[in-house]
């Protein structure tokens, strides 16, 4: 006879065994990517010199870029915001900035802060979008224009800036966010070095929360005084110094963030442009642009280099936060699920061997199984039905292997780039890089599957985002971070 009580036991202790499995594999090969991306930043990053800098300020040939900055109800940071974009150390720079139905006065402040009047100019472009009301200019001598159309959601308002750029570049950023002056100098490198391959490059995005800042610039860099900024100081470290750099060096980079990155205008109006049907619109574009011209044999580059800094404001409440996680998650889902036909074709390089396969096992479904080893160690434990050893273990390689790519991630920053001046913000760092992995881990994985759950279902929308200001008070109503999609 089947003695079903053992049976039961030891499918339950292979059960979390196998999930243990899971995520050694997992850590293991994030762990391989931080020290691929530490030799990949020593041997081929570098900051540019004072004379490579004046060489590019006055050479003829710097391609022309278009900086395109979608805006929803950002009343609070466009003014600051806008004044970082036309500070820009770049010799030929244009900024766009689309106002994307705003129900709040971000219109109208730009309008009186920059002097604006409606122009005869008309969008040329290919790409379907909302239709735009007006496009202004300013009366001073500024090369800024502002597209002022119906609400569509951030995709639409990259499609209409892309319309309205004439530039063989554009730079996408976040309205919110503030670009570091040289930031584009650093940026376009990658352009100069194989213009015809080259399709993207993304560069680095910080946490501004703690930072001063002054006319659009951060004139000093410092960490948060909330816990919450803190651990997102330290997600944000490990995710572009460490995955970033090695995926790009395999050339296998499936994300630009879409706070700041720099495309080829052709290549993104050939691939149709951004995808309005997708929370995840900055992930998809780059899969695209892998995917079209992999299916062609061309060869090509996507991108990224971490001297360009972009600062961005973090969520500094758990409601937000929330929101803004779900919404990465059902991104990833979104187009994963969009461009699943590569996974695991030689056809698609490294992309479609490594890649994608690494987003679909690990980043899409991870949370959920990761969640299931808390659940089924704390059930088991209890009950009895696994031993202290393999609770220790599950412990081992989930908690204490999180603490080592954490505090890797901080040595890495602390080796490579060294952006935090004083000893205090380092070691401040170090200790967050050991409690996030203490609870607030644990709860980005639980809102991480719930992202999974909603984006199987197909939900779609953004989702709104509370914003302090650069320096400043907490805003008077809540805005949103990006555009609601309808």
């Amino acid at each position: 006879m089947i003695d079903w009580q053992l049976l039961f036991y030891r499918s339950f202790n292979y059960f979390v065994q196998g999930i243990i499995v899971y995520v050694a594999v997992i850590n293991t090969i994030y762990f391989f990517l931080t020290v691929m991306g530490f030799f990949a930043l020593r041997r081929y990053h570098a900051r540019l010199t004072p004379d490579q800098r004046e060489a590019l300020i006055k050479s003829p040939l710097v391609p022309e870029i278009s900086v395109i900055a979608p805006a929803y109800n950002e009343s609070v940071t466009v003014r600051e915001s806008v004044k970082a974009m036309l500070k820009l150390t770049y010799p030929r720079v244009q900024v766009i900035v689309v106002n994307d139905g705003s129900t709040d006065d971000t219109l109208s402040i730009l309008i009186e802060e920059f002097r604006l009047y409606r122009s005869a100019r008309a969008p040329m472009g290919p790409l379907p979008h909302k239709p735009i009301r007006g496009i202004y200019e300013s009366r001073d001598p500024i090369r800024l224009l502002v597209v002022d159309k119906e609400n569509g959601g951030k995709a639409d308002s990259l499609n209409a800036g892309l319309d309205v750029a004439r530039s063989p570049l554009v730079a996408v950023v976040d309205s919110d966010s503030l670009i570091e002056p040289d930031a584009l100098l650093q940026a376009v490198k990658p352009f100069l070095e194989d213009p015809e391959r080259t399709l993207a490059c993304g560069g680095m995005i910080r946490v501004v929360n703690g930072c001063q800042v002054r006319n659009g610039r951060v004139t000093h860099v410092s960490t948060s005084s909330s816990v919450l900024a803190l651990f997102q100081s330290v997600e944000y470290i490990r995710a572009f110094l460490g995955g970033r750099v090695a995926l790009s060096f395999l050339n296998s980079l499936l994300i630009i963030s879409g706070a700041f990155g720099i495309f080829r205008r052709d290549a993104v109006l050939e691939s149709g442009g951004f995808a309005v049907q997708t929370v995840g619109e900055d992930m998809e574009l780059v899969v695209r642009l892998h995917r079209r011209w992999r299916e062609r044999k061309a060869e090509y580059k996507i991108r990224y280099v971490p001297e360009p800094v972009c600062w961005t404001e973090v969520p500094e409440s758990l409601k937000v936060l929330h929101r803004q996680r779900n919404r990465w998650q059902r991104g990833t889902v979104e187009t994963i699920s969009l461009h699943k036909r590569v996974a695991l074709r030689p056809r698609f390089g490294m992309m479609g061997v490594f890649a994608v396969p690494y987003f679909a096992l690990f980043e899409m479904f991870g949370p959920a199984v990761e969640t299931a080893g808390y659940v089924a160690t704390g059930l088991g434990l209890a009950l009895g039905l696994i031993s202290r050893e393999v609770a220790i273990l599950f412990f081992v390689v989930s908690v204490l292997f999180g603490i080592v790519l954490s505090t890797s991630a901080v040595l890495l920053e602390e080796f490579t780039q060294r952006r935090y001046p004083r000893a205090l913000d380092v070691i401040r760092l170090f200790v967050i890089a050991i409690l996030e992995n203490l609870g607030f881990k644990q709860l980005m994985t639980y809102w991480r599957v719930q992202g999974l759950v909603d984006g199987l279902k197909g939900k779609t929308g953004w989702g709104k985002m509370e914003r302090k200001g650069f320096g400043g008070a907490p805003a008077a109503s809540p805005s949103p971070g990006a555009p609601i999609v309808p």
